[in-house]
């Protein structure tokens, strides 16, 4: 078990409502079963996000408590980690879902160690409750998680988009994708490939990051097998 590949895998939620309220059991048992496949060769943590349930930015420009909205959200997360765990054991892996707030019925406290531990067995990780703490994006828990189990790369997988455009695909045209990134050439121009705090995380440390699209079927897979679709930034 030697040094394999190990990789932190970003979800978001409405990944897994299929673009719809709530949890879609046939999108979700797609994710799950590219997961399972590459899971006997790679070390995979996921981070969910919860946007299918509730987003607490969105909640909070409506007039709720910023941070209680935030709350809801990451309990939102927790309700897809167990959703995503059980798809995933029906394809045969084997799952330990880590939660950031407690809630132990149904999920292990977050202990970076043990996860690293599981993730040593061959279990798939799944990290729910976002970091436990208000104003912080999935995607900076993303990044801040792949540091802590030291993984190899941070693979941020997208809905409708397959990589990093100089501008929005789906209103210019003209857009051009790129493969290769540095950070810096991202910060320079503005590019919103994952949040500024995410961001910052992994340029500082170093981390590499693959944006990539979830269709067609099988890239989840590619990429968590580190074939270099989408676009690396480094």
């Amino acid at each position: 078990m030697a040094n394999r590949r190990r990789v932190l895998l970003k979800l978001s939620g409405e990944s897994f409502g299929g673009g719809a309220l709530g949890v879609n059991p046939d999108v979700v048992a797609q994710i799950a079963r590219e997961i399972a496949e590459a899971a006997t060769e790679v070390e995979i943590a996921v981070v969910v996000g919860g946007g299918n349930f509730f987003r607490g930015a969105e909640l909070s420009q409506r007039g709720m408590d910023r941070r209680r909205a935030d709350y809801m959200g990451m309990l939102g997360t927790v309700m897809n980690a167990l959703a995503l765990q059980d798809f995933l054991e029906q394809a045969g892996a084997q799952v330990r879902v880590q939660s950031a707030i407690s809630m132990t019925q149904v999920a292990e406290p977050y202990i970076p160690l043990r996860a690293v531990r599981h993730l040593e067995k061959g279990r798939v990780v799944v990290f729910g409750a976002g970091a436990g703490l208000p104003y912080f994006s999935t995607d900076t828990v993303a990044a801040q998680r792949a540091l802590e189990i030291l993984a190899d790369e941070v693979l941020v997988a997208k809905n409708g988009v397959d990589g990093v455009y100089s501008s929005d695909p789906k209103t210019n045209p003209d857009a051009q994708k790129f493969d290769r990134l540095s950070y810096q050439e991202a910060l320079v121009k503005g590019l919103k490939v994952v949040d500024s705090t995410a961001f910052s995380l992994c340029m500082d440390n170093n981390m590499p990051m693959l944006v990539f699209g979830m269709e067609p079927a099988g890239n989840v897979t590619r990429a968590l097998l580190g074939e270099r679709i989408g676009t690396l930034v480094s």
